[in-house]
């Protein structure tokens, strides 16, 4: 019997995380660092309450990643002209160089994850993935 698709996602997620979390080990940041840079790559200049929302985490543990990256040099911030309270990060050019090399470890995870799949497999297993989550209302918005 086939086990369901949802005891196999899970699997590959926990597997996943622990693999994301080795790759990332060389270059000493933890797995909600590496998403919070993610995040900024896509959209700079982001607040807390942002960063927290699309990183899937509690404020407050977005304050202490915000201050681990700042502290290592990896995104800065600066007061919003607008808000005195706001205080949008944006990444640094170190924080740009981390990310490439955290990238490079992710994506060599992820093509021995995909290393039996076709151009074509890849695809539909990336949409089928993304409609999923649409589906259930847990992020990609609709195209």
């Amino acid at each position: 019997m086939e086990p369901r698709i949802s005891y196999a996602v899970g699997r590959l997620e926990r597997v996943l995380r622990r693999r994301i979390v080795a790759a990332l080990e060389p270059d000493g940041l933890p797995l909600p660092a590496y998403t919070t840079l993610s995040v900024l790559r896509a959209e700079n200049g982001l607040s807390n309450a942002q960063l927290a929302r699309r990183s899937y985490m509690t404020p407050q543990s977005m304050s202490e990643v915000i201050e681990a990256l700042e502290s290592k040099g990896l995104i800065e911030r600066t007061q919003h002209p607008n808000h005195r309270r706001v205080l949008p990060a944006r990444l640094t050019p170190t924080g740009r160089k981390v990310l490439e090399a955290c990238e490079e470890a992710v994506g060599a995870m992820e093509e021995e994850m995909l290393r039996d799949l076709g151009p074509e497999e890849r695809d539909t297993f990336r949409h089928g993935l993304i409609s999923s989550v649409r589906a259930l209302h847990a992020g990609f918005p609709a195209p």
